[in-house]
């Protein structure tokens, strides 16, 4: 649960940052327990209590790295979005098919999207209903919302994770396992999020760093931006900030997912009719 800070006291002690830089680097430290959650957040079977805590722990992160005075900026917060996303796309945990057919016995081909689709969009609904949860306790306690931007943030990152996990494991179905190395999956990944569509293999490589200098680092930016807006549902008073949150993560995820699948599945068709 996020405890609600004072406004005085957060904006005397929050880091001063020379302006057109992010927040400090974070540490080998940081990283590894921002990445850990943000995994944690991905499994299909997270009770919703700890859905909470694991939000929480984004917010303390990234509190403690950016502050608080740049998260009412809405460059700079959707800057710090967008450097969260591609920090923890490589730690985004994607099975491959083999992996799948164990977790789903039985299941193959379209029935397997269908499922990975469905569980995909009931965590991302949890990951909404979770942050409504935690903006409720903030309304009642009639603090100043101070953590508001970032809870909206965290949430965002972690929709976005669970997302990009499901797109790899589509491709995993469809016969189009991402190759490279963790890093060239995640700018994969990434594309494909951003883009929604499937990955084209012959653009796999380089560095996060290097593909974000690009016109993607925009595009996700852009995309992002659509996404950030939808979450302020989150925010709503008391418990319907729950119920509007988890419904439109749910929504948002099954048309992410059939967008992929229709894409992979075209180009699947499209190789039976050029062999």
């Amino acid at each position: 649960m996020v405890e609600p800070v004072p406004a005085d006291e957060a904006a005397e002690n929050a880091p001063v940052q020379p302006e057109g830089q992010a927040g400090p680097m974070a540490g080998p430290a940081d990283e590894a327990e921002l990445s850990q959650a943000v995994v944690a957040l991905t499994e299909d079977d997270v009770p919703a209590k700890d859905r909470r805590r694991l939000l929480g722990r984004l917010v303390r992160i990234e509190i403690g790295e950016r502050g608080v005075r740049d998260l009412f900026k809405p460059r700079k917060a959707l800057s710090w979005i967008t450097d969260t996303v591609t920090r923890v796309a490589p730690h985004v945990p994607v099975r491959d098919l083999d992996t799948l057919r164990a977790h789903y016995p039985g299941l193959e081909g379209d029935a397997l999207a269908e499922r990975l689709i469905r569980n995909a969009s009931r965590v991302t609904a949890g990951i909404g209903a979770a942050g409504g949860g935690v903006a409720a306790v903030e309304w009642v306690a009639t603090p100043t919302l101070l953590s508001a931007p970032v809870l909206l943030a965290a949430e965002t990152v972690a929709v976005v994770a669970v997302e990009m996990k499901l797109i790899g494991e589509l491709h995993a179905v469809y016969g189009r396992s991402i190759p490279g190395s963790g890093t060239q999956r995640a700018i994969a990944l990434v594309q494909a999020w951003a883009q929604r569509r499937g990955i084209n293999p012959m653009r796999v490589g380089g560095s996060v760093a290097a593909a974000m200098g690009t016109a993607l680092r925009k595009e996700l930016r852009d995309r992002l931006l659509k996404r950030f807006g939808r979450n302020l549902s989150t925010m709503g008073p008391f418990l319907t900030g729950a119920a509007v949150g988890g419904f439109l993560n749910r929504r948002a995820t099954v048309a992410l997912g059939n967008d992929i699948r229709k894409d992979l599945t075209a180009q699947q068709d499209q190789r039976v009719i050029e062999a």
